[in-house]
């Protein structure tokens, strides 16, 4: 989880509690406010999901091309080896 997404989910209980707060005591502004608070960590927490995606969208392919890497390198070294051995004989 990352800071947007519980900065986000933060915004959201303030906004609830402001809404009722405001509800409670009459006051449609500090109710209003309430309630633009809670789409605004809605939002906050959208976009934390959303990077949150991506990064580990990156990770997967950052975790592949390492793989692919390791593999070729292995394949080269064994290559490599066969050569070595068909010099000795």
């Amino acid at each position: 989880m990352n800071t947007d997404q519980v900065k986000g989910k933060a915004e959201q209980v303030v906004g609830k509690i402001k809404q009722g707060t405001g509800e409670a005591v009459g006051n449609d502004k500090l109710a209003n406010s309430g309630v633009a608070d809670q789409v605004k960590g809605a939002v906050r927490e959208t976009w934390g999901n959303v990077k949150d995606a991506a990064n580990s969208e990156h990770q997967k392919h950052a975790n592949d091309a390492r793989n692919r890497v390791v593999e070729k390198t292995e394949e080269l070294k064994e290559r490599a080896k066969e050569n070595i051995d068909k010099h000795k004989r």
